[in-house]
């Protein structure tokens, strides 16, 4: 498939909502702050995100859904794009960048983590509700 370029495997799919959901948790990632529902919630991977005043990431990112690859070159894969965000570590060993493609939000993901390592990892990241 051309369109899904060398190696490109589906992540996740990200919807913004202002709506509280039951098992979201408060993620603090740099100057990043949100709410979000875990990754492994639902057989297909869709997360909801939240956010609130001073949140950090730009304002599409809160209007927008995204959805979301792994792929083994990050760099060759938004080479040419219209990057928004990143590329950035959000975890160790887990860099992402966020690219608009006509009006449409798209997140690339380079890592060899495993799910399970991710899940960990994201775990980690998560606080108390405030």
């Amino acid at each position: 498939m051309p369109f899904l370029g060398e190696c490109m495997k589906y992540s996740h799919y990200g919807i913004p909502t202002s709506e509280v959901k039951e098992n979201e948790s408060y993620v603090e990632v740099g100057d990043f702050k949100f709410y979000t529902t875990p990754y492994e919630a639902n057989k297909y991977h869709i997360m909801w995100h939240r956010f609130e005043e001073g949140h950090g990431l730009p304002e599409i990112i809160t209007k927008v859904p995204h959805i979301a690859f792994t792929v083994e070159n990050l760099d060759k894969e938004i080479k040419g794009k219209k990057v928004i965000l990143g590329p950035y570590y959000p975890l160790e060993g887990y860099r992402v960048a966020m690219f608009e493609e006509d009006g449409v939000l798209i997140e690339l993901i380079e890592t060899k983590l495993s799910d399970e390592e991710i899940s960990k990892l994201e775990k980690e990241k998560i606080t108390d509700l405030p």
